[in-house]
C-alpha cells in the first residue's frame, strides 16, 4: 500500500475499507477487470435471463405478459415431447459414438503406426474450418437422396431396384452428423495419444504383453478420459446442432430439439416463441449438465497426462504388411470426410441442372452458377454482411479474449475465476436457444439492435468467445512475466505494456484465433437463421433458402467459393501463427 493510501487511512480513522477501495480503483488493471467483467456478464447473463423470462410468460415477443407455467405444462404433458427427447438422445449418442470411433481409428493410424502417408491423414484436424456443416449435409443429400442422389442413382443403374441408403432417416441423420463431428473428436484424442509416455507401454511389452495386451491394459485406460471427453462434447454439439437436422430431419419429419424450437419460433403460424423458449431452456439444462461432465473429463485428461520434461516420441507399432491396409482405411475415411462432399459440390456447381451424370453431361457443363454470384445483388449483400460479421466479430472476440486471458492467468484478482466461468456459460448455449434469448432481450432494447446485423454480431461474440480465449491462453503462458516487469520498470503503464509487449508476443495465438473465428463466422447458420432480417442476411441463410428453392447449382457454386475463402484464411493463419514469421 503506497504512502498516499496510508495517508487517506490515517485521515479517515476506521476507514481502511475506503482506503482499499481507493487503492483498488487507482490500479488500471482493476478498472480493466471491471470493464471486461461487466461486458462478459452482460453478454452471458442478459440473454439467459430473457430466455427464462420468455418461457414463463404468456405474451407474444416484445409484449409484457403475466407469469405462467402453461408453456412447461404444455411441453411436458404432450406425449410427443418424450418421443422428441428419446429421438434427440438417440441422435446425440449415435452421432457422438460414431465420431469417436472414426476419430480413434484415424488417430491410432496417424500417430501410433508406421502406415505410409499417415501425416496426410492429419488433415482431418482442419476440416471443420473448410466446409460449413450445412454444406456437408447438403452434399450428402445430393449423394444419397433415395430418388436422385448420385450414389443411389449409380447404384440403381447397376440393376438394383431400391436405393443403397436412404439419407432421409434417423440413421442418415446420425451418419452425417457423425462425420461432421469426427474432426473435433480427432483433435482431442490425437492430443492425448501424442502426450502419452511410451515407457509405460514398453515396460508392459518387456513383461511379456503383446500389442493387443498393451492396448487393452495400458493405452486404452490412459485414453479413457480423452475418449469420454470427446464423446461428451460431441453429444452436446449433436444435441444443439440445427445444420444437419434442417437439411435431413425436417424433410424426413424427424423431430429433435432444434427442429421443434424452429417449428414453434419460425415454422408455424401463429408462432409461439414462449413454447419455443421452454424447449430452449430444456435443451440448455441438458447441455449445461454434459458440458460440466466434459470439464470433469478434461480435468482427468490432464491428471492422466504422462508427459514429462524429457523429450520422447510416441510409441509406434510396426504393422508389417498390414500397414498398407491401415493407410487404405484412413484414406477411405478421408475421402468420405473431405473429398466426396467437396467433389459433389464442385460437380453440381457446373451442371445446368441437378441430375445423375451421363456421358452427355460433360458436354453441357456451365459456369452460369458462378456468374450468379458475380451478378446477383442478394449474393453481394450476403458476402458483405458475412465479411462484416467475420472481421468485426473476430476482432471484438480476440480483444475480449486477450484481456480476459491476461486477467485470469497473469493477475491475482480474487474474482478472476468467476470471469472465466462467465465466458463459458454461452459455450453450452445451443445456437437456437441463444437466438431465442437474444430475441427476447433485444426486441425492446433502448438501442435499435433487433432486426439488424448487430444482433447477429452480438450472438457470434457471445457464443464463440471461448474459442478465442482458448487460442490466446495457450500462448500467453509461454510469455515470461519478466518482460512485463522490465516494461513496468522503464515507466510504462499497463496499457502501454499490453500494447507494445504482450500483444506482439501473443501474436501467434491471436492471429490463429482470429482467423479461426472469422471462418466460423462466415459459415455460422443455426443462430443466424433465427436472428437475421432481409437486409442483414449472411451467407448461411442464403445457402439454406437457395437449397429450399431447388437451386442446387447455385448452392454448389457458393459452397465452393466459401470453401476456397476458408482454405485461404486457414493457410494465412498457419503462416502468421508461427513464432519465426518475419
Amino acid at each position: 500500500m503506497n504512502d498516499r493510501t496510508v495517508a487517506i487511512g490515517r485521515a479517515l480513522p476506521g476507514s481502511w475499507s475506503l482506503a482499499r477501495v481507493v487503492l483498488f480503483f487507482s490500479q488500471p488493471i482493476n478498472l480493466v477487470f471491471i470493464g471486461v467483467a461487466g461486458v462478459i456478464a452482460f453478454l452471458a447473463l442478459y440473454p439467459s435471463f430473457f430466455l427464462l423470462y420468455g418461457s414463463f410468460t404468456d405474451s407474444p415477443l416484445g409484449v409484457p405478459g403475466h407469469f405462467t407455467l402453461a408453456n412447461y405444462i404444455h411441453a411436458y404433458s404432450d406425449p410427443e415431447s418424450y418421443r422428441l427427447l428419446l429421438t434427440s438422445f438417440i441422435f446425440g449418442i449415435g452421432a457422438s459414438g460414431m465420431s469417436v470411433i472414426l476419430a480413434l481409428v484415424l488417430a491410432w493410424i496417424t500417430i501410433r503406426t508406421n502406415a505410409p502417408f499417415r501425416r496426410l491423414f492429419e488433415l482431418t484436424a482442419i476440416i471443420p474450418n473448410i466446409m460449413p456443416p450445412l454444406l456437408i449435409s447438403i452434399s450428402w443429400v445430393l449423394l444419397l437422396n433415395p430418388s436422385n442422389g448420385l450414389i443411389n442413382g449409380l447404384w440403381m443403374r447397376l440393376g438394383f431396384e431400391t436405393a443403397l441408403f436412404n439419407i432421409y432417416s434417423l440413421p442418415g441423420l446420425i451418419f452425417v452428423e457423425g462425420l461432421i463431428l469426427t474432426p473435433l473428436a480427432f483433435l482431442i484424442i490425437a492430443a492425448a495419444l501424442k502426450g502419452m509416455d511410451p515407457s509405460l507401454e514398453e515396460s508392459a511389452k518387456t513383461l511379456g504383453s503383446n500389442e493387443i495386451g498393451v492396448v487393452a491394459r495400458i493405452t486404452f485406460p490412459l485414453m479413457r478420459p480423452a475418449i469420454l471427453a470427446a464423446g461428451t462434447l460431441n453429444f452436446v454439439r449433436a444435441l444443439e446442432s440445427f445444420d444437419t437436422p434442417a437439411i435431413i430431419a425436417l424433410p424426413a419429419r424427424i423431430e429433435v430439439f432444434t427442429t421443434k424450437i424452429w417449428r414453434e419460433a419460425l415454422g408455424s403460424f401463429p408462432t409461439n416463441h414462449n413454447l419455443a423458449a421452454a424447449y430452449g431452456v430444456e435443451i440448455l439444462i441438458i447441455a449445461l449438465l454434459f458440458v460440466y461432465l466434459y470439464r470433469r473429463f478434461t480435468s482427468q485428461v490432464e491428471s492422466f497426462s504422462t508427459v514429462t520434461g524429457k523429450a520422447f516420441q510416441p510409441h509406434q507399432i510396426d504393422l508389417g504388411g498390414w500397414r498398407y491396409l491401415a493407410s487404405s482405411v484412413a484414406f477411405v475415411l478421408l475421402v468420405i470426410l473431405v473429398a466426396l462432399p467437396f467433389l459433389v459440390l464442385l460437380l453440381v456447381s457446373v451442371l445446368p441442372y441437378y441430375h445423375v451424370p451421363t456421358w452427355q453431361t460433360w458436354q453441357n457443363l456451365t459456369l452460369s452458377n458462378y456468374q450468379y454470384i458475380l451478378d446477383n445483388a442478394r449474393a453481394h449483400r450476403a458476402f458483405r454482411n458475412s465479411l462484416i460479421l467475420a472481421l468485426g466479430g473476430a476482432t471484438i472476440c480476440m480483444l475480449l479474449a486477450s484481456l480476459t486471458s491476461y486477467i485470469t492467468i497473469r493477475t491475482k484478482i480474487a474474482a478472476r475465476g468467476l470471469l472465466e466461468g462467465l465466458v463459458f456459460i454461452p459455450w453450452a448455449f445451443p445456437g437456437s436457444a441463444l437466438a431465442l434469448g437474444l430475441l427476447w432481450a433485444y426486441v425492446d432494447f433502448p438501442i435499435p439492435v433487433y432486426g439488424t446485423i448487430w444482433i447477429i454480431l452480438i450472438a457470434y461474440v457471445t457464443r464463440f468467445l471461448p474459442y478465442g480465449l482458448r487460442a490466446v491462453s495457450s500462448t500467453i503462458v509461454q510469455v515470461h512475466k519478466e518482460l512485463e516487469e522490465a516494461s513496468t520498470a522503464c515507466g510504462a503503464g499497463f496499457f502501454e505494456t499490453f500494447r507494445r509487449i504482450l500483444i506482439p508476443l501473443m501474436r501467434p495465438g491471436i492471429m490463429a484465433g482470429w482467423i479461426i473465428l472469422a471462418t466460423i463466422f462466415i459459415r455460422e447458420f443455426s443462430a443466424t437463421l433465427f436472428l437475421y432480417s432481409p437486409g442483414s442476411e449472411p451467407l448461411g441463410p442464403l445457402l439454406y433458402f437457395l437449397y429450399l428453392d431447388g437451386m442446387r447449382g447455385r448452392v454448389g457454386a457458393l459452397g465452393i467459393v466459401i470453401s476456397i475463402i476458408c482454405v485461404v484464411l486457414i493457410a494465412i493463419a498457419q503462416r502468421l501463427s508461427r513464432w519465426d514469421t518475419k
